[in-house]
């Protein structure tokens, strides 16, 4: 599962946007059943989303440009599911960067999610985020 799209009815959106909510998360931390669970719930509520999740990374280069940018773009809100290794995959990190341009463009709402891990080693590049980030930069 690289991306699961779930549509609802267009009608009801006074935004123009085709999705309420983009998730980003990393696949192997938290496995199919957190994230499904929350695209259930928010579905069940009426949230139409948008699974970014990092599945299938050998499509990144052109994936993140295309298809998931435009799915950010044309989302109401982005959930962020920070876990221990979402700072190792490039793809995670890509749709971070794009969630955020956007974000400082159009002031897309951003819920981050931090999950088993302390919001403090991300602000502060420690552990798990620090590593990650330190090899990038």
């Amino acid at each position: 599962m690289a991306t699961r799209q779930i549509p609802y009815d267009q009608s009801s959106n006074t935004y123009g946007k085709s999705y309420d909510v983009f998730l980003s998360f990393k696949s192997e931390d938290i496995g199919k059943n957190f994230t499904n669970h929350l695209s259930t719930a928010l579905n069940q509520a009426g949230f139409g989303t948008f699974e970014g999740g990092d599945d299938n990374e050998s499509r990144r280069e052109e994936d993140i440009d295309s298809e998931l940018s435009k799915a950010i773009q044309d989302s109401k809100m982005c959930i962020i599911v920070f876990s221990q290794n979402y700072a190792s995959s490039s793809w995670c990190l890509d749709q971070l960067v794009s969630i955020l341009e956007y974000k400082m463009k159009f002031a897309c709402m951003i819920l981050p999610i931090f999950y088993h891990v302390d919001p403090s080693n991300l602000r502060k590049h420690k552990g798990s985020f620090g590593e990650a980030l330190n090899t990038i930069i």
